[in-house]
C-alpha cells in the first residue's frame, strides 16, 4: 500500500485490483488511493459495478453508448467497487469489456471485488468477455488479495436484541 500511495501506478496507467471477503476494507482503501491521486490534481471518480453498468445499459438503451463511454476514460483513476456482487448480462458485460479496453494502458483503474478470478466468468455470464478484461487489467496491475475477518462485524458490540421473550411475563 506504500508503494501504491507513492501514485506510481497512475504514472504508468496501471491498475490496482483489491480482492477479499466483504469487510476487509477494499473499498476504504481505493478511496484512499483516489483522494492521494486528487491531492496533486489528478482526476479520479469513484462508481459502485452495479452503477456503472446500469448506466452504460441506459446509454445503450438510449442509443449513446458511443458518447457515454467518454465520462469514464477521463480521470486518472477510475474506481470501480463492489465488482461480482450482482451478476450482469452479456450486454453488461460487452459495455465494461468496451470501457476497460478504452482505459488500457491510457487510466489507471482500481478495482474492489470479493470474487476471485476463476468466478467472474459466472458473474459476467462469458467466461470468453471475462477473460477479455481479465486480460487487459491484469497486464500492467497490482493485485492484493485481502484476507481477513470483517471490520463491521468485528467492531459489532452486542447483537441487536439480547432481550429474552418470556411469554407467562405480564
Amino acid at each position: 500500500m506504500r508503494e501504491l500511495a507513492t501514485l506510481s501506478f497512475v504514472v504508468d496507467a496501471a491498475n490496482v485490483l483489491l480482492l477479499g471477503p466483504p469487510g476487509v476494507g477494499k473499498t476504504h482503501l481505493a478511496v484512499g488511493l483516489a483522494i492521494r491521486a486528487i491531492e496533486p490534481g489528478l482526476g479520479a471518480y469513484f462508481v459502485r459495478a452495479h452503477d456503472l453498468l446500469e448506466d452504460l445499459g441506459r446509454a445503450r438503451a438510449e442509443h449513446r453508448l458511443v458518447r457515454r463511454p467518454r465520462v469514464y476514460p477521463a480521470p486518472k483513476v477510475l474506481i470501480i467497487d463492489e465488482f461480482g456482487v450482482w451478476p450482469y448480462d452479456r450486454l453488461a458485460a460487452t459495455a465494461l469489456f468496451t470501457l476497460i479496453s478504452a482505459r488500457y494502458e491510457r487510466g489507471s483503474i482500481v478495482l474492489t471485488s470479493n470474487k476471485g478470478f476463476a468466478e467472474w466468468g459466472e458473474v459476467l455470464g462469458d467466461a470468453v468477455i471475462a477473460t477479455a478484461i481479465l486480460d487487459r487489467l491484469l497486464h500492467h496491475s497490482h493485485v492484493l488479495n485481502i484476507r481477513g475477518e470483517s471490520y463491521r462485524l468485528a467492531r459489532r458490540s452486542a447483537p441487536a436484541c439480547s432481550a429474552r421473550l418470556n411469554p407467562d411475563r405480564r
